[in-house]
């Protein structure tokens, strides 16, 4: 039996790594002009980290997470990354600069999940956190960022969805009126839905089960439980990021039954979803979390950010083709061969030579395919010190020196 990647996995193949690296270097241009600096965490975390960081009423922590236990301790591979930067942040002291800390990441994740379109069980994020703002800026500033980094990519088919959670307080009558509406029937959602009842009602209507759906759309839910009722401040902040977004020539849709799927979020929560995606149609998603600096031992700390998928991501843009080198090397002199070669790479060329020593016919056949120009270095060639370029795309041939070259 042969031996294939793990379910919930897969190879990124050299003919897909220059979408990756495209995406890469478009995130890392875009943020770095905001003054966001890449930061690289670990893949695995204590994990009392995101148990405590991103919620013991998530599916992330209850169902999702890889642990394992080392030496008597408990480590997870990161499902998500928010947490590990909060982390770094306190670690490393960045609550002691002056704010705001901008920082982004990219990298690999890991989820127990069920593998379908544009999600895997080791799939690849790329983020911001911005740490130290409490103006409703730093929320558009992240939504601004992601949506630039999206145009970047040749994005348009997008719709920013937002949200205010409002805080704690806010939160509170909005909780027992879902359950009041709920309470009847109660019994027939599934089991993480009952069990969010009690501990976090709001992440009910993040449920993905699609019975719970077709029961919120019989018992009309949506019209019967009113938005959350933000206080003085939590409404001031809704209002400004609005007029902000206005400002940044941003369009978004409000949807008070956006919540998000960590627990950490308070105030500002908001979404970019694709049309291309069918019903798992988010591509980001993101908010304000105030309150998960001092949960994880640091002192009380605006933060705001988002996470992208890379390879939902992936899946809605133009897919590259790779770039030919520059020049392949053909010559039945293979020491020469290997010597112009490395010589053409110190010049800053992409080169390449045959390391089988075949035919001159079976070079060419292979330069054509790989190669943009091939070199020959005949006999001809090596004796009167010059090279013969052919152009393969035009089929165009000229002599000249290493020099000229």
């Amino acid at each position: 039996m042969s031996i294939k990647a793990p379910k919930g996995t897969k190879d990124i193949l050299p003919s897909e790594i220059i979408n990756w690296q495209n995406i890469e270097k478009t995130a890392n241009d875009v943020f770095s002009k905001a003054n966001f600096k890449e930061i690289r965490t670990p893949v695995f975390e204590d994990t009392d980290l995101f148990e405590r960081g991103v919620g013991d009423t998530t599916d992330i922590v209850n169902k999702e997470m890889y642990t394992f236990i080392k030496s008597d301790r408990s480590l997870t591979l990161r499902p998500e990354n928010t947490a590990g930067v909060v982390r770094a942040y306190l670690e490393h002291n960045f609550h002691r600069e002056s704010p705001p800390v901008k920082l982004w990441y990219k990298g690999p994740m890991f989820r127990y999940e069920r593998p379908q379109a544009g999600r895997q069980r080791q799939f690849h994020q790329i983020g911001v956190e911005m740490f130290g703002i409490q103006d409703a800026s730093a929320d558009a500033e992240c939504i601004f960022l992601a949506t630039e980094f999206l145009k970047r990519l040749g994005l348009s088919d997008l719709v920013v969805e937002i949200n205010s959670l409002g805080c704690s307080e806010c939160r509170k009558e909005y909780k027992e009126q879902l359950k009041r509406v709920i309470a009847p029937f109660l019994g027939e959602l599934c089991e993480d839905c009952q069990n969010r009842y009690e501990k976090n009602p709001l992440r009910i209507l993040d449920c993905k089960n699609e019975n719970c759906n077709r029961l919120f759309e019989e018992h009309d839910l949506k019209n019967k439980v009113s938005g959350i009722k933000l206080c003085p401040e939590c409404s001031q902040h809704y209002s400004d990021l609005k007029k902000y977004l206005d400002v940044l020539n941003i369009k978004y849709v409000e949807n008070t039954f956006l919540v998000r799927g960590l627990d950490y979020y308070t105030k500002t929560v908001f979404e970019i979803k694709s049309n291309n995606l069918g019903s798992q149609n988010a591509v980001c998603g993101g908010g304000r979390y105030d309150g998960l600096v001092e949960t994880l031992g640091g002192a009380h700390t605006p933060a705001v950010g988002w996470a992208m998928g890379v390879e939902r991501l992936n899946s809605l843009i133009p897919q590259l083709s790779n770039d030919k080198i520059d020049y392949f090397v053909v010559s039945d002199n293979k020491i020469e061969a290997v010597k112009l070669t490395a010589k053409l790479r110190e010049k800053g060329f992409s080169a390449e030579f045959d390391y089988n020593s075949r035919k001159f016919a079976k070079q060419l056949e292979k330069a054509a395919k790989t190669s943009k120009c091939a070199i020959i270095l005949g006999e001809d060639e090596l004796k009167n010190n010059y090279l013969t370029v052919k152009n393969l795309e035009t089929s165009n041939q000229e002599k000249k020196t290493f020099e000229e070259l």
